[in-house]
């Protein structure tokens, strides 16, 4: 795990307190987060050689699925949270995969211009307040190479019943609008999905940087 982190700032981590965070995973699939992940990699198309990053992934699941799936390309995952990059790490050498995981904020990506091709991005954006949704998504536009694409998932719609208050209130319908200001090309609204248990709808969302 490489520490890319010069400042020391606040982040909401994984279902909003630390203390939950040795639940996340069986959360995630009591959810349903799994199928959603498989939509999300279906329509990401990422091919042999490909530069991939993954923005806020926590204990590294969708990442994980993704290098299983696709090893001839390259994967990076970023995330604030040390102790949940630690679970990433754990399990990617259970799995004997090869991925590098940073330490570092989704508005302040430690990587060059035009170096990724693909930027995934799964249940991290509600976490973030106005600046930050701008931030993640200056990034992800400026670390893309010409014709790269950001893939992103998160909530929506409502019937978000069992989530707190805050989630809830940050389901985001103007996600493409928000790609579209930063500069995304082909922006769409790929999917849309109930979650399990009363967690509420959850969407799929495209947008390319332009060549």
């Amino acid at each position: 795990m490489a520490d890319q982190v010069h400042e020391h700032r606040h982040f909401i981590p994984a279902m909003g307190q630390q203390r939950f965070l040795p639940v996340y995973d069986l959360t995630g699939w009591l959810a349903g987060v799994p199928r959603m992940h498989r939509s999300l990699l279906d329509q990401a198309a990422i091919g042999a050689g490909m530069a991939v990053l993954e923005i806020g992934c926590g204990t590294g699941n969708l990442i994980i699925r993704a290098a299983r799936r696709h090893p001839g390309a390259t994967f990076t995952g970023l995330d604030p949270d040390r102790i949940a990059l630690a679970n990433a790490e754990r399990k990617v050498a259970r799995r004997r995969l090869s991925i590098r995981f940073d330490v570092g904020y989704a508005d302040a990506l430690p990587y060059p211009d035009g170096s990724q091709d693909r930027v995934l991005s799964s249940l991290m954006f509600h976490h973030l307040d106005e600046a930050g949704k701008d931030g993640a998504l200056r990034e992800a536009f400026r670390v893309l190479r010409p014709g790269g694409e950001l893939h992103l998932l998160d909530f929506t719609g409502g019937g978000h019943g069992r989530l707190p208050e805050r989630i809830r209130d940050a389901a985001d319908e103007r996600i493409p609008d928000r790609l579209r200001s930063h500069g995304f090309t082909e922006v769409a609204r790929t999917g849309d999905v109930k979650a399990r248990w009363g967690f509420g709808t959850c969407s799929t969302f495209r947008g390319v940087r332009p060549a």
